[in-house]
């Protein structure tokens, strides 16, 4: 590794030991980069300095229902002011831990950039965590700072009151953004330079502690390098989104989630194009929002593309070019439908925040039935089984993934189950084709054995979705004396249709027609919504305390 710009070195001497991290793939010409940069200043100055891009739109938003631009030019003289925030007025120092609390707006955007200008370790947060849930990350993490929408502020509170049982001594201050009190990060930055030098970050130098979402027990931080968030951007984006200056970003998920980091901050810095953000979206606001901006890429979950795609006929949205979808497995009716809405063939993908991005997918005009995609350029895939050894061709098998970005836990005995023998293992179940392309099953833990069968829970959820009743299902394992464990499912009606015994044996009779008979579900409750994540996310343990 390079000598480290961190003067705090707790995230370089908190990593796994280096014979249980992944084998890295770095040998390749989209990711050869110096041995020393600092991904802020490339992803914002280079567009500047060496591209010209100064003068273009960099940001879209609202303020108080009036559109806001915010050049390149702009945004670089916010995030460097900000930035002598973090070090003159804050006193932080490089490697510092920060932890970053926002919706998805521009004061966010420019938080999250002059932290990682700064030489800090940033620590985002989804907006919905509670105090408990943000006292396992600020301890663990060690974090000695906090920059917060000041409208989020009330369960953060309570982790730097001495007083309170969620009270974290690391956490030695907390400042406010989007607010204008006269020691808020804004006014703070006002009376700051306009410019800043980024700190000299070795590549191998921690960025990001990325916490996984939707998880239960304690959480796990996932650590990334200056160098990963340049190859998020340069893998995936450039071999299948292939984005160029005059596109448009757009979509729900959060900054805080790296789905959410890449393709709606990132990934557009990198292109030289623009992206809107926008917080609190609603299937009818995103798509209001492609109208409003022109927008040209999007990016969210499969169930808001099945509630848009009844409401497509009430929008313009001739600038839409291209969707992503990834999170959580993408039903094939759920593909469909939108295509039939919009003729856009939808961009699948899987990736994970051990991963930091994307690493299988396909561009449209290389899509497959029912697949995922494939390998990401860069990155290489195959199926095991239970020694890692390769299964054959077309049988099902664990998902294990190399490339150039890698599961890191932050000091967490979990590591050796991620990492096996150099391969990463997120813990999905795939079969692959003989031509590469991934056909996902299910995670590792949800595969239902039902009678001696393997059973996919997703591929029993595609099923059902295709009914013209179902909204949304959820299908878990559920014990069984007889067959050890049932398929039961979990359904949210469409508007006009009754449940009842009858929709039951409607529901049962139709699945057995698109899948093998084995595979339906002996068990429906009709439900008013699922549980998710805020990230989009099935929560599959919730379903199974119900």
């Amino acid at each position: 590794m390079q000598p480290s710009a961190h003067v705090d070195t707790f995230a370089r001497d908190n990593l796994p030991p280096p014979e249980q991290w992944p084998e890295f793939l770095l040998d390749n010409a989209d990711i050869r980069y110096p041995a020393r940069f600092n991904c802020a200043a490339e992803l914002l100055d280079r567009m500047i300095d060496e591209r010209g891009f100064g003068e273009r739109p960099a940001i879209w938003s609202d303020e108080n229902g009036t559109t806001q631009v915010t050049t390149y030019r702009e945004l670089r003289e916010r995030v460097n002011r900000t930035a002598h925030v973090l070090v003159n007025e804050m006193g932080l120092v490089p490697g510092n831990r920060i932890l970053l609390r926002g919706p998805n707006t521009l004061h966010m955007a420019v938080v999250w950039l002059a932290s990682l200008k700064a030489g800090l370790v940033v620590v985002p947060t989804m907006p919905l965590l509670r105090s408990k849930e943000l006292k396992q990350i600020v301890d663990k993490a060690e974090v000695a700072a906090a920059l917060c929408d000041a409208r989020l502020v009330d369960e953060l509170a309570p982790c730097s009151d001495p007083a309170h049982p969620h009270y974290c001594p690391s956490l030695r201050q907390v400042r406010l953004f989007h607010h204008d009190a006269p020691d808020a990060v804004e006014a703070l930055a006002a009376a700051q330079p306009a410019e800043f030098t980024a700190v000299d970050t070795a590549a191998d130098d921690v960025c990001l502690i990325a916490f996984t979402s939707g998880t239960t027990g304690k959480p796990k931080g996932c650590m990334h390098f200056h160098r990963d968030v340049l190859a998020m951007c340069d893998l995936f984006p450039r071999h299948v989104l292939k984005p160029t200056p005059d596109d448009v970003f757009c979509g729900t998920p959060p900054l805080a989630f790296t789905f959410g980091l890449g393709g709606l901050l990132f990934f557009p810095l990198r292109a030289g194009a623009s992206t809107v953000l926008m917080e609190r979206l609603t299937p009818e606001t995103l798509l209001a929002s492609v109208e409003r901006f022109n927008a040209t890429i999007m990016f969210t979950a499969p169930t808001f593309y099945r509630q848009m795609a009844a409401l497509v006929s009430r929008f313009d949205l001739s600038s839409l070019k291209k969707t992503v979808s990834a999170g959580e497995a993408l039903p094939d009716a759920t593909r469909q439908l939108w295509h039939e809405a919009t003729g856009i063939e939808m961009i699948d993908g899987i990736g994970g925040t051990e991963m930091i991005h994307i690493f299988v997918s396909s561009a449209a005009d290389e899509a497959r039935r029912h697949a995922i995609g494939r390998a990401v350029p860069g990155y290489i895939v195959q199926a095991v089984d239970d020694e890692m050894r390769p299964v054959p061709v077309g049988e099902v098998g664990k998902l294990a993934v190399k490339g150039p970005t890698g599961c890191r836990y932050l000091s967490d005995e979990r590591q050796a189950k991620f990492v096996r023998d150099g391969w990463n293992l997120p813990g999905d179940t795939v079969r692959i084709d003989a031509d590469g392309y991934v056909f996902y099953q299910a995670r590792a833990d949800d595969m239902i054995v039902s009678a001696g069968y393997n059973i996919s829970g997703p591929e029993v959820e595609s099923a059902l979705m295709l009914h013209e009743a179902v909204a949304e299902c959820g299908v878990i394992g559920a014990a069984d004396e007889e067959r050890g464990q049932i398929v039961k499912a979990f359904v949210v009606l469409n508007r006009g249709y009754v449940a009842g015994d009858a929709l039951v044996a409607e529901l049962q009779g139709f699945v057995k027609q698109q899948i093998a008979p084995y595979k339906y579900p002996r068990a429906i409750r009709f439900v008013n919504a699922l549980p998710r994540t805020e990230t989009g996310k099935l929560k599959r343990f919730e379903l199974r305390s119900l």
